[in-house]
């Protein structure tokens, strides 16, 4: 299952706006539709100049109050492990408990928290490389990546003249 391209289409659209309204990144953005089943390909980097998707990727939600549960439950608290939804900044570059990450600012109401929470862009070995029947492993609110697929996104974000925006959705 991947995201319903006319969704995507749209959701590209109003963010490459967003992004040349507040001086963000028009090129490259990274969307994310956590309407699709956690196993399913549903994080893609999108060029917006092209209308285009570049890559795709597997992504974890956060566990929220019951790691067994696949549902996604969404919530803006600290505490509360679980992803939130919205249009984030990726900004700064560091190494963490699990290896390279990016920060993450969230730009709306619902996600306003996410850098207290500690909300980052990383990888993780646990997040398979394929397609999953069964869903895939969950995080404490962090959008988590295979680590290779990872890898091939950190060039958009590390090269950016103007910070690449991430759009959380459902």
């Amino acid at each position: 299952m991947v995201p319903d391209p006319v969704v995507l289409r749209r959701k590209a659209d109003q963010l490459k706006q967003y992004a040349a309204a507040h001086g963000y990144n028009t090129h490259y953005a990274f969307l994310a539709d956590f309407k699709v089943f956690s196993g399913g390909r549903r994080f893609v980097c999108y060029d917006l100049q092209q209308h285009k998707i570049i890559s795709t990727g597997l992504v974890s939600h956060g566990q929220g109050p019951d790691v067994r549960a696949e549902k996604v439950v969404f919530s803006n608290v600290e505490g509360s492990h679980c992803s939130s939804l919205g249009k984030y900044r990726i900004g700064g570059k560091y190494s963490g408990r699990f290896g390279t990450a990016y920060k993450l600012y969230g730009l709306d109401s619902s996600n306003s928290n996410a850098f207290n929470r500690f909300v980052v862009l990383h990888s993780y070995p646990s997040v398979p490389s394929v397609a999953q029947l069964e869903g895939i492993v969950r995080s404490d609110g962090c959008p988590m990546l295979n680590p290779a697929y990872f890898a091939t996104l950190e060039p958009y974000i590390d090269q950016a003249s103007h910070p690449i925006l991430l759009w959380i959705y459902r």
